[in-house]
């Protein structure tokens, strides 16, 4: 009887734990589909938020364009600026074979150190892909210095071809090994150049600064070859800004080396000369190598502030003409904007608009993306009834 007992009690005990945990797991399945749906409810809600979003970014971005500011989709990502008609026939020329109206376009710039370095470059781009041209050139001229300057410079734009555009880490051996072995053939070519060259001619050294960077120069020995062009073209802005390069964090330098090198050559220039664009691209380049530094704050400090100060009083003093400009002006609406001086940023904007190959937009992930948001937000702050 007693054992009856027992096992009844037993039986019971074990048919409550059983329906305690039916009862739970009911439960349970209650509160999970509870918060599925609260799951579901949320999703809805951050999606309407998002279209909202997408709403709203769509009709501030159809405003600023029916301001006269350039749609996303016709943005230029190549260029920082309008491409001279000048250049595109060259190229076309070049590229059908016709090395001699090449050959005339470069010579056409004289004594333009600058003018003749960004021509050589645009031949140099062709030869680049296809250098049948520069080859018929060189047949025709042996000793000609302007097919030997741009020899060398579709050269040195092979080797960082190869190379290619990625971080060292993600670079190959086998890239970095002919990356090298190309550089040293077209310093070879670069030294040939500066052999044939006027004697004035600063650009066969220009030339031979990438290689300066790739090659891993020695602070003794770009400064060796930093003289042959400062003595030849002492205020060419195209060989400063590659100077700076060598000079930096990413390449041979520091970013106090490069600050330092970009001051001292900004105080050595007189107003107009544009060489004050050389702190604003040491600002931009400390930032964007720094994942650490806060932009908002990085680029409202003293010494950043009285940068663009002196970039836009030199800006101010330069020839309206000057196609060098274009590169202050990008870099003014960055910092600009940053700096929440959204109406002198708009200016800029006005000035650069459709055309975003440049510093600092082409150091982002998303270039447009980058460019646009600054853009749109200067321009609805500034507009009254925006």
């Amino acid at each position: 009887m007693i054992g009856l007992i027992i096992l009844g009690c037993l039986l019971a005990a074990g048919a409550y734990k059983l329906l305690r945990a039916m009862y739970f797991l009911r439960k349970a399945k209650r509160l999970n589909a509870r918060t599925a749906e609260l799951q579901t409810e949320v999703d809805a809600i951050r999606a309407r938020t998002a279209s909202g979003k997408d709403e709203e970014k769509a009709r501030e971005a159809a405003a600023v364009v029916a301001l006269g500011f350039v749609a996303e989709a016709d943005l230029d990502t190549e260029n920082a600026q309008p491409v001279p008609p000048e250049d595109t026939a060259a190229g076309a020329a070049v590229t059908a074979g016709d090395w001699e109206a090449g050959a005339d376009y470069v010579d056409a710039a004289g004594r333009d150190w600058e003018l003749r370095w960004h021509r050589v470059r645009v031949l140099s781009e062709v030869a680049a892909e296809d250098d049948a041209f520069l080859l018929a050139w060189q047949a025709a001229r042996p000793s000609d210095p302007t097919a030997a300057l741009v020899n060398a410079d579709t050269a040195v734009m092979v080797a960082w071809n190869v190379r290619g555009s990625q971080a060292g880490s993600r670079t190959t051996q086998e890239q970095f090994r002919l990356f090298r072995e190309l550089l040293l053939t077209a310093r070879e070519q670069a030294h040939e150049a500066q052999r044939l060259a006027d004697p004035a001619d600063p650009v066969p050294y220009m030339v031979e600064q990438p290689m300066a960077h790739g090659l891993g120069y020695s602070h003794d020995e770009y400064r060796t070859l930093w003289s042959q062009i400062v003595s030849r073209d002492p205020k060419n802005l195209t060989a400063h800004t590659t100077a700076q390069q060598y000079w930096s964090q990413k390449w041979r330098g520091s970013h106090e080396l490069a600050m330092d090198f970009a001051r001292e050559a900004a105080a050595g220039a007189a107003p107009g000369e544009l060489l004050a664009l050389l702190p604003l691209v040491a600002l931009v380049e400390q930032e964007s190598w720094e994942k650490d530094l806060e932009p908002s704050a990085f680029f409202n400090e003293p010494a950043a502030a009285a940068a663009v100060d002196a970039a836009l009083a030199d800006l101010a003093a330069a020839d309206p003409a000057d196609r060098r400009a274009v590169r202050m002006r990008h870099l003014l609406a960055w910092l600009l904007w940053w700096q929440d001086r959204d109406a002198e940023a708009v200016e800029q904007f006005r000035h650069i608009d459709g055309y975003i190959g440049a510093l600092p937009w082409r150091y982002a992930g998303s270039p447009k993306g980058r460019y646009l948001n600054a853009r749109n937000w200067a321009v609805r702050v500034t507009t009254p009834g925006f």
